[in-house]
């Protein structure tokens, strides 16, 4: 058989047959057919046949929404310098080191508070974060911030941030207007 790739709208035959204990499919070219394959069904273990036509899978679709992964978001928000950042930093840099992705390295203290010294140990890379000391009623908010963020990327100047969701148009579900009699008391 050639063991060349189908191409799309290529015809093509099927032999399902039971061989050395097991189940095998052996998908046919037309011009390998003509060549070998006539008679399949006379040939020991011979179960099924049929043909058909090759259409080839659809490409995947872009993704609509380009979606960060923790790294990437994280390296971003650094790059910014933004102080606005620092909580999802923080809380982007623990999620990663759960994942096992990054390492506590050192662990400074400083006069603004402690701060964590990351490594990336596949790339060697370092990440400084600082802890924002993040009190229980805080951490709601930062979390949301950073799903957003994760789910829509770096806000755009002049942008709402985060971006309203779109919802449907809702189907109109009014009754007709009928008119109503009036009762007296």
């Amino acid at each position: 058989m050639c063991e060349q790739a189908f191409e799309d709208g290529a015809g093509y035959h099927t032999v399902l047959a039971h061989e050395n204990h097991e189940y095998l499919r052996h998908d046919i070219c037309h011009g390998c057919w003509k060549q070998q394959g006539e008679g399949a069904a006379e040939r020991k273990g011979f179960i099924s046949y049929w043909q058909g036509t090759y259409e080839a899978p659809p490409e995947a679709p872009p993704e609509a929404i380009q979606k960060d992964t923790a790294e990437s978001l994280l390296r971003k928000l650094l790059e910014t310098g933004d102080a606005r950042w620092r909580e999802a930093s923080y809380i982007l840099a623990v999620m990663l080191e759960r994942k096992r992705i990054l390492k506590v390295k050192e662990q400074l203290r400083e006069a603004d508070g402690r701060v964590f010294v990351y490594e990336q140990p596949k790339s060697g890379d370092l990440f400084t974060i600082p802890d924002p000391a993040l009190k229980m009623e805080e951490l709601e908010q930062v979390q949301i911030e950073v799903a957003a963020l994760l789910e829509h990327g770096l806000p755009v100047t002049g942008e709402e941030w985060p971006p309203l969701p779109v919802e449907p148009e809702p189907e109109s579900t009014e009754a007709p207007e009928t008119e109503e009699a009036e009762t007296a008391p």
